[in-house]
């Protein structure tokens, strides 16, 4: 019998990718196209909705370009999350621009609730805080701007796509929905009194069904197949999967445009100061939940000494630039170009550089940049109520040998590197294939899994947290400014 191949969607926030994997996971084809953002204001972050569509359809049609698109037994899509779109039911446009997941433009109505002494009644309903970050200000901050049309509709980017390559279907899933200030994490379901709070009419959000379900099959017209929709994920959630962190206590940390922490807790809901509770994803009628830490600036801080700056071509030269000086010359650097997640949720926080000399040069920024990722994953990892003994990890970064080695030497826990750098499309993949039934459980996926390479902690143990302690002062220092 000829393989079964599965499809997985990534519907990132600085490009798009489609991968197909056989049935036993490997990469048999693979596209990307870059994401054009917009920044038309200071803390502003939006796309073009029709970009997002039109990238996704791109890279579909690429991946599936040299194998009979009938042999794909499911699509398992996953996307960046809290990202907000608005379009027209009847035509299927994008009415307004995307809110991207980084826009900070609803700071201040934030700031608001908090006034009313709104927040901890939110963040227990919800498991998030309240934070420009997350969907529900952004549709409000819209519908505020022009009031809604009768016929126009509202979801996170897994949503848009659906509708597009369903034909109509307006649903997401728990993962996606858990991100967005209106969903009830105990009833898991939408709340009418969020919504009302929010001026979101609840009648306007997408049905909810479960992770690995029915999503309707894809358009002929548009991938040259019916193929079947079998799952939905939000990214980080997507990548816990694709980790094999399928019991309480695993964790994994991506490496992306941000950095993204997330440990698995069950099927019971724990609540951490600081850190987000969500929804990990729901497998027929069980959901089971994560704990979640999230930094908003990794790798834009890289892409910004690359476009900005111009330090290096390529993000990959960060690597050699960085290793040809010893150390940072005390240079700290706060990434807080789109202000700072967990666990300080400080949105007006911007970045800086301290400790700056004339002897400073692109070499040593670029090293206190990427030590600055390592920083900010030690300070999460040290939020949650259990460290875990091996920390994996996954995102573009992650193949960067000196920032892995680095990671494990001021966490002080071996760092676990799969053997795809794209593990959330992976894990997309193996949620659609258990959908479709052509992994029997997790465990037969967790089989399945591939890990190159462990780093182990080794480095000198003194020096490294003399410059941890100078990074935490550093931020305490940008955040009391905030």
């Amino acid at each position: 019998m000829p393989p079964r191949y599965l499809l997985a969607l990534d519907a990132g926030t600085t490009g798009n990718r489609a991968i197909l994997f056989d049935d036993r996971l490997a990469v048999v084809a693979r596209a990307y196209r870059e994401l054009p953002q917009s920044f038309p204001r200071p803390g502003w972050v939006e796309h073009d909705p029709a970009q997002i569509l039109q990238g996704c359809l791109a890279v579909l049609r690429e991946a599936l370009s040299g194998v009979d698109p009938a042999r794909v037994a499911a699509l398992g899509i996953t996307n960046q999350r809290e990202t907000a779109l608005v379009w027209d039911r009847s035509t299927g446009e994008a009415t307004r621009p995307a809110i991207v997941w980084q826009d900070r433009r609803t700071a201040d109505a934030c700031a608001a609730l908090k006034e009313q002494g709104l927040e901890e009644r939110i963040r227990r309903q919800t498991g998030l805080m309240l934070d420009p970050y997350f969907s529900a200000t952004k549709w409000q901050w819209m519908f505020r701007a022009q009031k809604p049309a009768a016929s126009e509709i509202v979801g996170t980017v897994d949503s848009w796509l659906l509708f597009h390559l369903s034909g109509g279907l307006h649903a997401t899933d728990p993962s996606n929905a858990s991100r967005t200030l209106l969903f009830d994490l105990e009833r898991g379901a939408w709340d009418e009194d969020l919504c009302g709070l929010f001026e979101v009419p609840m009648d306007r959000l997408p049905e909810i069904r479960p992770s690995c379900g029915d999503f309707g099959r894809t358009r002929r017209d548009l991938v040259g197949a019916e193929i079947p929709i079998a799952a939905v994920a939000g990214d980080q959630q997507a990548a816990l999967f694709g980790q094999g962190a399928f019991r309480a206590g695993r964790a994994k940390n991506t490496y992306g445009t941000g950095l993204f922490l997330m440990a698995h807790t069950g099927r019971e809901l724990s609540r951490v100061p600081g850190l987000l509770t969500t929804v990990a994803w729901r497998i027929g009628e069980e959901t089971e939940y994560a704990l979640e830490a999230s930094a908003f600036s990794a790798g834009a801080a890289i892409q910004w000494l690359r476009d900005g700056l111009r330090f290096f071509a390529t993000s990959e030269e960060s690597e050699a630039l960085a290793q040809s000086v010893p150390d940072c010359a005390g240079i700290s650097f706060v990434p807080a170009l789109t202000g700072l997640g967990a666990p300080h949720w400080s949105p007006r926080a911007r970045g800086a550089f301290t400790g700056l000399t004339r002897g400073a040069t692109a070499a040593h920024l670029t090293r206190a940049a990427l030590e600055s990722m390592a920083y900010q994953t030690r300070e999460l990892l040290d939020c949650l109520p259990r460290r875990p003994d091996v920390l994996r990890v996954d995102g573009g970064a992650t193949r960067n040998d000196f920032l892995m080695q680095l990671q494990a030497d001021v966490a002080g826990i071996a760092v676990e590197r799969g053997a795809t750098p794209e593990v959330t499309a992976l894990g997309a993949a193996a949620l659609a294939g258990l959908s479709a039934g052509v992994f029997s459980s997790r465990d037969s996926i967790g089989e399945l899994l591939r890990f190159d390479r462990v780093f182990h902690p080794s480095g000198p143990r003194e020096e490294l947290e003399a410059g941890y302690r100078r990074w935490l002062e550093a931020v305490s220092v940008v955040v009391e400014n905030a």
